[in-house]
């Protein structure tokens, strides 16, 4: 069965930090695209980050400098390192195994495998 679980979310207040990890199994994690989608209250998902196969990783604008993304293929795990986080980091993040491509259409974010979420709180 395929699954991703992702966990390391809670209540940080602004300016600090998380790290989300998101443990894979099911697939040959090594092979793909892997992502972090954020979704805020009342708000459609916001793609974040992507990382292929050898590494390269990719951000959102909202996100360059302060987000980090990397994946241990050993370990069929993928992190989000959460840095000088603001009240607008707040949301639901989901990690996908899919790229930024495919998750800009409907079609692809109902094709890709999506993790349950962790819950992240950016509040004083």
């Amino acid at each position: 069965q395929e699954q991703l679980v992702e966990s390391g979310g809670g209540l940080v207040q602004p300016g600090g930090s998380l790290r989300l990890t998101c443990t894979a199994s099911g697939f040959t994690f090594k092979s793909v695209y892997m992502s972090w989608v954020r979704q805020a209250p009342g708000k459609g998902p916001e793609w974040i980050s992507d990382i292929n196969p050898t590494n390269y990783a990719r951000y959102a604008d909202s996100v360059e400098d302060r987000f980090s993304i990397s994946r241990d293929n050993d370990q069929n795990t993928l992190y989000l390192q959460l840095r000088s986080l603001k009240p607008e980091d707040t949301g639901t993040y989901f990690c996908v195994r899919a790229r930024k491509s495919t998750l800009q259409t409907m079609a692809g974010q109902l094709d890709a495998l999506w993790g349950q979420g962790t819950q992240v709180t950016v509040s004083s």
